[in-house]
């Protein structure tokens, strides 16, 4: 069982607020520092497994599961929650994931997908920290 998962979300909000290429690029930064205990801990789990397609999904099940139970009320987490949670997946946690260039980053972050869609009945997918990076803009002469 993931221990704290919640905690991954703990600055949600400030992260996602006026989301730029320059506060991205730290926002990551601090991201990963912060949460690279849980990280490898995913990513370990999977890596020294008889059975690493059993062990990335035993991971993807616990992380979405304590993410679900951390936010829910009554059983149910809000509309307007799921959806910045599933966002804050997309851009800081399968990104973070695969920056460690473990060999099982990608299986990692595909159970997780697999998971999250199906606790939070969604249909996100995932994409690496260059592709995201890449699609901010530039300022173009300093208007932007």
């Amino acid at each position: 069982m993931l221990d704290n998962v919640e905690q991954v979300f703990t600055d949600l909000e400030l992260m996602l607020r006026k989301l730029k290429k320059a506060s991205y690029e730290a926002n990551m930064e601090r991201f990963r520092r912060e949460q690279r205990q849980l990280i490898d801990e995913m990513t370990g789990r999977v890596k020294t497994a008889d059975d690493p397609e059993a062990a990335a999904k035993a991971v993807g099940d616990d992380f979405a599961e304590a993410a679900y139970n951390a936010f829910s009320k009554n059983g149910k987490v809000g509309g307007r929650k799921a959806a910045d949670l599933s966002f804050f997946m997309i851009y800081y946690v399968f990104p973070a994931i695969l920056l460690t260039n473990e060999e099982c980053a990608d299986r990692v972050c595909s159970a997780i997908r697999s998971a999250w869609n199906s606790r939070f009945k969604t249909n996100i997918s995932y994409t690496d920290y260059d592709t995201l990076y890449g699609s901010f803009r530039n300022k173009i002469f300093g208007i932007f």
